[in-house]
């Protein structure tokens, strides 16, 4: 498949059943609780329980997977983590070598996880160009390819896989999704639920952290929109940039890009905590966060939406993250407990 905005559902259609008992496939989560809060039912798809702990699994597994079918030995990537781990793994189960590229700032978790599954570790910078420009060099010098994170067509297939899952399990439930909430980092995971979703009548939204908004920032103007990423909790939510390819396929059919603020990520990472009794990362949990806010927008509430569907998309996360977030107190976390009462 070329680096083409040629891509269709049926691409996606076709990773999945490649990766068919290759992965998981997790498990769509549902709770009265979150369900009261929104004011629709709100079907979650626990990609934190995939295997490397994130969604991420899907889209490595398919790139490599074809990469080594075409004869190659090794490959190289960057990322904030969760790929990196994903491409270890890849690799690894394909006996190809595999060099990932993190920043120096990278959770601890996440780099003990990509070195625990076979790859070499290079941390260097703390932005995304710093990262490309290692990987070039290290794929100049070694000529293996480089599985872009989100840039990469079978990527985009694959991370869509985990959309065609739980758009096809709603349906299964005679619940069929009215919208689609996927969090964004560089766009390949909102990018492959517009694929999955096509021509199903489901409006696809993104959820970006404030101030780490390049996706909404580039669809307001119709070109590629880099930023200064602001800090945040999501930190696998912080590309300076949304991808190239994943932009040209949503910037038609993406319903709309929703903001979130660390509170109200934190809130959601409680709901999935408490509720749900799994445990989410905080960029997995701003898919919630960003469901929460859209019913609360009167303009498109939950009248417009019975049934929406939410990827939490990763589970790697620090235990001071987790203990931090967990003893936080939010208007959401009080509402919840009235509720339980």
């Amino acid at each position: 498949m070329s680096h083409t905005v040629g891509q269709v559902r049926a691409d996606v259609e076709e990773a999945a059943r490649w990766l068919a008992g290759r992965v998981v496939r997790t498990p769509v989560l549902r709770s009265p609780v979150i369900d009261g809060l929104a004011g629709a039912r709100i079907l979650l798809k626990a990609e934190n329980l995939q295997n490397g702990g994130s969604y991420k699994m899907r889209g490595a597994l398919r790139a490599i997977g074809r990469l080594a079918a075409s004869g190659h030995t090794g490959v190289i990537a960057q990322s904030t983590g969760n790929h990196a781990i994903a491409v270890a793994l890849a690799a690894r189960e394909h006996g190809l070598t595999a060099t990932v590229v993190l920043p120096v700032d990278a959770a601890s978790t996440k780099v003990d996880r990509a070195r625990a599954a076979g790859a070499r570790v290079v941390l260097a910078g703390t932005d995304v160009a710093e990262r490309v420009a290692v990987v070039d060099g290290l794929s100049d010098e070694s000529g293996h390819p480089v599985v872009d994170a989100y840039d990469h067509p079978d990527v985009i297939a694959g991370q869509g896989t985990a959309s065609l899952e739980l758009i096809e399990e709603a349906e299964r439930a005679g619940t069929p999704l009215d919208a689609l909430v996927v969090p964004v980092g560089g766009g390949g995971g909102v990018a492959g639920a517009c694929l999955a979703a096509a021509g199903r009548g489901i409006e696809v939204y993104g959820v970006e952290p404030v101030g780490c908004d390049s996706l909404a920032r580039s669809l307001a103007a119709g070109v590629r929109v880099p930023v200064a990423p602001a800090p945040t909790i999501a930190d696998g939510l912080r590309p300076s940039c949304v991808g190239e390819l994943p932009f040209a396929i949503v910037r038609d059919v993406l319903r709309g890009v929703v903001r979130v603020d660390d509170d109200e990520i934190g809130a959601a990472f409680r709901l999935i905590l408490m509720e749900l009794k799994v445990l989410a990362e905080p960029s997995g949990a701003a898919g919630l966060a960003g469901a929460l806010r859209l019913a609360g927008d009167e303009r498109v509430g939950p009248g417009r939406r019975r049934t929406v569907g939410v990827v939490l998309t990763g589970g790697n996360v620090e235990a001071s993250v987790v203990a931090g977030l967990s003893t936080q107190r939010s208007t959401a976390v009080t509402t919840v407990e009235g509720m339980a009462a």
